[in-house]
């Protein structure tokens, strides 16, 4: 019997011989990370361990974004941890203001997370490295503390599910469409600590940015991570970018998965997930008159330049509604520079919005764009829960970047097609 790309990367990974699903494996990693909100614990519980030094100091990032800049004295406190435990063991990648950007953006723009990696980050979207045909996974910042220590961490070997895409996409439909559309199908629990490897036709097709998309957001169906086997683009993404050599890993032809579903795509429309789930998914014509008094586009699912470009477009000789805040949040610093040399920058501001340094900043509720009570936001994030953005009795509705710039002109939930 075959063995998936899943299988071969964990082998390559542990001393365990003919491990099973199910069963329990030490793995050996590629790259460890945290940030701002799980390093502290995580340092501390290193501390208190007795742990003399870092497995390896060019195998480690450590990334202030959820609340960097500091948004208190409080999240100072927590950066000024990590400073000094960075300075203090010689780890190479630490990012903070200027360097800074979201951390599931930054890695692998920076060539630290590879294809074939294993790797783990102290956040549950570290997933979103699965489009480079790495297995990644969140982990909790006890298990960041021994991975940072050793180089390792212990996993149960996880099922894998294949979601088999077929079709053309329609006009305005994204990897968030098609991911949200996914969850709204499976169920919020449907992948529960299963890998969803993301195949077919319209995945060949999609951009790396689409790609990291669909995977950011494998958790969001329980899933414990998500994955696409590397291909030419990714080759082509990885190559100029990477930091070591890496190894590729490709399923093999008489693969058996624990379950295929497949989706013809062609018949889907922008998906926007009401409250309080990103499973509550709706086409874009089943919405009806929805006031919005926020919208927000960015962060690690939507923060990259195709979104930023395709935001610009519908934004570019529009003007924000008189009653709705317009944030943008470029994903990294290459990714705002970049924003800025091709004008996008401008087109923002000139409609009415505020840009915004990188940061997670309201994704998580944390700052820079909360919500008040009664408050409704449409926004490109990758969670919708209870209070994510601020006040428990506000709404957060997720939609791809060309939705939330459309519903930022027209100050309700609206289609592209509105206003282009």
């Amino acid at each position: 019997m075959g063995k998936t790309l899943v299988e071969k990367i964990l082998s390559a990974h542990t001393d365990s011989k003919d491990f099973k699903v199910g069963d329990i494996i030490i793995v050996k990693l590629d790259f460890a990370f945290s940030n701002d909100i799980t390093a502290p614990l995580a340092i501390k519980v290193f501390e208190e361990s007795g742990a003399k030094q870092v497995f390896d100091k060019k195998r480690i990032g450590i990334i202030p974004d959820h609340f960097a800049p500091n948004k208190d004295v409080k999240s100072a406190e927590q950066c000024k941890t990590m400073r000094e435990f960075a300075h203090k063991h010689h780890i190479e990648h630490y990012f903070e203001i200027g360097k800074m950007g979201i951390e599931h953006a930054l890695l692998p723009e920076k060539g630290l997370v590879l294809p074939g990696d294993l790797v783990a980050g102290a956040d549950s979207h570290t997933d979103t490295s699965g489009a480079l045909g790495a297995f990644a996974i969140g982990v909790g910042s006890t298990d960041m503390a021994y991975a940072i220590a050793t180089g390792e961490v212990w996993l149960k070997v996880p099922p894998v599910i294949r979601l088999n895409y077929t079709g053309k996409l329609n006009k305005w439909v994204s990897g968030k469409d098609l991911i949200l559309y996914t969850i709204s199908k499976i169920g919020v629990d449907g992948a529960n600590y299963k890998v969803m490897e993301f195949s077919g036709e319209v995945i060949k097709n999609l951009s790396m940015d689409n790609r990291f998309t669909m995977c950011n957001m494998a958790i969001e169906a329980g899933a414990k991570t998500g994955i696409i086997e590397p291909d030419e683009k990714t080759i082509d993404y990885v190559d100029s970018r990477a930091k070591r050599p890496y190894k590729v890993f490709k399923n093999d032809s008489d693969v058996t998965y624990e379950k295929i579903i497949d989706y013809d795509v062609s018949n889907i429309e922008p998906q926007v997930s009401f409250p309080h789930s990103p499973g509550n998914a709706k086409s874009i014509s089943e919405v009806g008159n929805i006031k919005i008094d926020q919208s927000i586009i960015g962060s690690c699912t939507n923060g990259r330049m195709e979104d930023l470009r395709i935001a610009a477009e519908i934004l570019k000789e529009h003007s924000v509604h008189p009653e709705v805040r317009l944030i943008v949040f470029p994903a990294t610093q290459s990714i705002y520079q970049q924003a800025l040399k091709e004008g996008l920058i401008d087109i923002f501001i000139s409609a009415g919005a505020a840009v915004s340094t990188p940061t997670c900043g309201p994704c998580i509720g944390g700052h820079m764009g909360l919500l008040a009570k009664g408050e409704r936001s449409i926004s490109t994030t990758n969670r919708n829960f209870v209070g994510r953005m601020g006040h428990p009795e506000s709404e957060v509705y997720l939609s791809n970047p060309a939705v939330a710039a459309a519903s930022a002109i027209l100050g309700k939930i609206a289609s592209p097609e509105e206003v282009k």
